[in-house]
């Protein structure tokens, strides 16, 4: 489901991104079609000024011819000056009037020409400049046509790539789009299902509960009808006065035992934090013991602050070991809770310790008030102080007496009812609250004397940093004493409930009953286990009776059976014995036989040697082997009443005297010899088996570390591969995101060039308006000349 969400959210992005982009390409597509259309205008307007351009050059060829045309006149005007001034020279003596009148005639004429030629001139200078201007205009505007055109070209290649790109994701976000409604399809079919299969296990579960509800109904009933067992004698042993185990007091306990615990840490550390920094400020201030010695209260004062830790460490370690004693199948009341009276203990010997060390605290801050350089508002700021650990100190000691009630259950039943047991509960949460209450006001005194003492002239840098320091101890003690005085407030409810009552009675649970709920607890689940387990078939009685007594038969006849199988195992290994050592005889037996065969055969080839000689030769023979076989007999005679005891390098033998000793004894030596080489020959070859296994495993291990290193390094490798493909992608995001903005940018910034070339067309086509005017007034001028 959840790639599921993220394929929706990437889809969802990725059409976002798809919408803007279609806008954005609409925009490219309408500066596109706008700058054809202002290029197409401009050519209009092109071919226009070329045909008026045509239309100025003829009427210049006009005004030429007609330039020379008056050039003519001029000269033929002249011609007739010249003859007319002739000619009046030769009639002067006719008279003046007529020379007079020609010589009005001719200033006229002469003033007529000189404005014409100064007319000429001017309109040769303005055509001049138009002609020059047109062509400057017309090569700016082509230059300018170039330029936007090949932008057109570079937007529409763009616009062509943004398409081929969209449409591909386009695509690719269609094909997503199917496979996510396929998964959308089969997601919806398991749900479904799912659905389908709720409800049938809501009906079982409905129909579950029901006829639990029913049999939970019926056997109330029947218990309370039909079961009436009160024990008269011993009501405290009377099975229906053991209230049933509550699972849910205790998993309440066990998280209420575990938040208390957090907060007596941090009680704890603020604490010790507490008394170490006011044995530094101790040594520090009035006088600072590295320079001269401090007073003997106060060397006493530190003494004992320096063993704190011995009072404050074991309310930890007895909180914590309360906590570690309530688990879910235990019973937690007060009267069963023994670890609580360790605890309150070591809460009394704390609590004997502040009263210990409170003259010494009042004493060091009436030694501070004495000291040259206090003023009369550190005086008063001590003062203050002194009457908060007095508060501090009782506050505490009111604590110690609620908590010793509290734990007076546990070792003597009956101490306390339960009401004074909730009357108990509400007094410790308000001494709790206002514990918080007069620690925040001395932390409140404390911090203004600081700021006193920082105005003193001779205030020191460890002076201050330890001042700081103890700020920030009682602040942590002001935040955790008033998180403990909140938790205490809100659990009051839970405090002052009880958990546990017996059903016929309003006394509290004693250990007794304790014990028979939680015997009572295992032989519940026991015997739900063993309804769990399948059942086996039931017996009738008589069969049941006969399987007993063959039962007990075989019973008796097995343990007869393992007591000869015993026996014959017995047997076994002392017939295994004796076969070694008649093995042992006869391999002897073997040697002596050889050697007897051996000796037979010499004397038979004696005897052979003897008959092949003379008589006094057999006479020899005979008389040597009767003294042959006279000594066998003394040897025999003499074996069972001699006996020698020989030693060697493999070990001690006891033999007889006889005349086969050293035989028997060289025979005997060499067959232990034998056997004990061929037992070292096996013992070598385990060896080298052995050492060969331990290379073989030490290769394999060897090998197995290089591959542990390989992997250590491949992994090395593809964690940095990894963080050069998130670079990568990182960076591929920003120019993405640099890439629209400069896309965006540029669209913005043609948007803008296109409105100013609307703009410059606009006051071009002005300018050609008004060119166009000036020419055709000046064109009718000169017609009209």
């Amino acid at each position: 489901m959840a790639n599921v969400t993220d394929l929706q959210t990437k889809y969802s992005k990725l059409a976002q991104e798809y919408s803007k982009l279609r806008a954005q390409n609409q925009v490219l597509k309408k500066g596109v079609v706008d700058e054809q259309a202002n290029s197409v205008s401009l050519k209009e307007q092109l071919k226009q000024r070329d045909q008026s351009l045509r239309k100025q050059e003829q009427e210049m060829d006009s005004l030429s011819f007609r330039n020379q045309q008056l050039a003519k006149r001029v000269e033929l005007l002249q011609e007739e000056l010249t003859t007319r001034e002739a000619k009046g020279k030769k009639g002067k003596s006719k008279g003046d009037s007529p020379s007079q009148h020609g010589l009005q005639t001719q200033s006229v004429f002469d003033e007529d020409l000189q404005k014409k030629i100064v007319e000429n001139e001017r309109l040769h200078i303005q055509f001049y400049e138009a002609d020059e201007q047109h062509r400057r205009q017309e090569a700016e505007l082509s230059t300018r046509l170039q330029e936007l055109e090949k932008d057109s070209d570079q937007h529409q290649a763009v616009v062509e790539g943004l398409t081929t790109k969209y449409m591909e994701n386009i695509e690719r976000l269609q094909s997503d789009k199917a496979r996510l409604e396929v998964k959308a399809q089969t997601l919806e079919r398991e749900a479904k299902e799912c659905r389908m299969r709720t409800e049938e296990c809501q009906q079982q579960l409905r129909r579950c509960q029901s006829e639990l509800n029913k049999q939970v109904k019926q056997s109330s009933s029947v218990i309370q009808e039909k079961v009436p067992f009160n024990d008269t004698k011993f009501s405290d042993y009377n099975s229906l006065n053991v209230p049933p185990h509550n699972r849910r007091h205790q998993l309440k306990s066990r998280d209420v035992a575990g938040q208390a615990l957090s907060f007596i840490q941090d009680l704890v550390a603020a604490l010790l934090n507490f008394h170490s920094y006011t044995e530094q400020r101790v040594h520090i201030y009035p006088l600072d013991s590295s320079i001269e010695p401090i007073s003997p209260l106060n060397q006493k004062f530190s003494q004992y602050l320096h063993e704190n830790a011995a009072y404050v460490r074991p309310l930890e370690d007895s909180f914590l070991q309360l906590h570690q004693s309530i688990t879910e199948d235990t019973v937690t009341v007060l009267e069963t809770v023994v670890k609580l009276k360790t605890f309150a203990d070591n809460f009394s010997s704390y609590t004997h310790f502040l009263q210990k060390i409170l003259p010494y605290q009042l004493k060091s801050l009436e030694e501070e008030s004495a000291a040259t350089l206090s003023t009369a508002a550190l005086t008063a700021k001590n003062q203050e102080l002194q009457s908060d650990m007095k508060r501090i100190t009782s506050v505490f000691d009111k604590l110690k007496n609620y908590i010793n009630l509290l734990a007076l259950p546990s070792v003597q039943q009956d101490a306390m009812p339960q009401s004074s047991t909730s009357a108990v509960f509400t007094q410790l949460a308000a001494c709790l609250h206002s514990l918080h209450d007069a620690i925040k006001e001395m932390s409140k005194h404390y911090n203004q004397k600081a700021g006193l003492e920082q105005e003193l002239p001779t205030i020191t840098q460890k002076l201050c940093t330890t001042s700081e320091c103890l700020l920030g101890s009682l602040g942590s003690l002001t935040s955790s004493t008033g998180k403990i005085a909140t938790f205490f407030s809100n659990n009051l409810d839970f405090f002052t409930s009880s958990g546990y009552s017996p059903r016929t009675s309003t006394q509290a649970l004693n250990p007794l009953q304790a014990e028979s709920m939680l015997a009572n607890k295992k032989k519940a689940a026991a015997y739900i286990q063993a309804i769990k387990k399948p059942r086996p078939q039931t017996v009738a009685y008589k069969e049941a009776l006969t399987n007993r007594r063959v039962l007990t038969s075989s019973t008796e006849s097995r343990e007869g059976l393992t007591q000869q199988v015993m026996q014959s195992q017995e047997k076994i290994a002392r017939l295994e014995q004796e076969k070694e050592h008649w093995l042992l005889e006869a391999q002897l037996g073997k040697v002596r036989l050889e050697k007897e065969n051996q000796r037979i055969a010499d004397l038979e080839v004696q005897l052979a040697a003897a008959l092949g000689g003379s008589p006094n030769s057999l006479t020899a023979a005979a008389s040597t082997l009767a003294q042959s076989h006279e000594e066998a007999e003394m040897e025999q005679k003499a074996s069972g009443k001699e006996a020698t005891l020989c030693t060697s390098l493999v070990g001690m033998l006891c033999t007889t005297s006889t005349v086969e000793q050293a035989g028997d004894e060289e025979s005997r030596e060499q067959l232990i010899k034998t056997h004990y080489m061929v037992r070292v020959g096996e013992l070598t070859t385990q060896l080298q088996i052995s050492d060969s296994k331990a290379v073989h495993f030490h290769s394999e291990c060897r090998a197995l570390a290089k591959r542990l290193t390989i992997a250590e390094k491949s992994r090395e490798t593809l964690s940095e591969e990894v963080k050069v493909a998130n670079q990568n992608i990182t960076r591929l995001q920003d120019e993405l995101t640099t890439t629209k903005r400069s896309y965006e940018d540029q669209l913005s910034m043609m948007s803008d060039h296109l409105c100013s070339m609307n703009e410059t067309l606009s006051k071009q086509r002005e300018e050609i308006d008004t060119l166009k005017l000036g020419s055709k007034g000046n064109a009718k001028k000169n017609k009209g000349r």
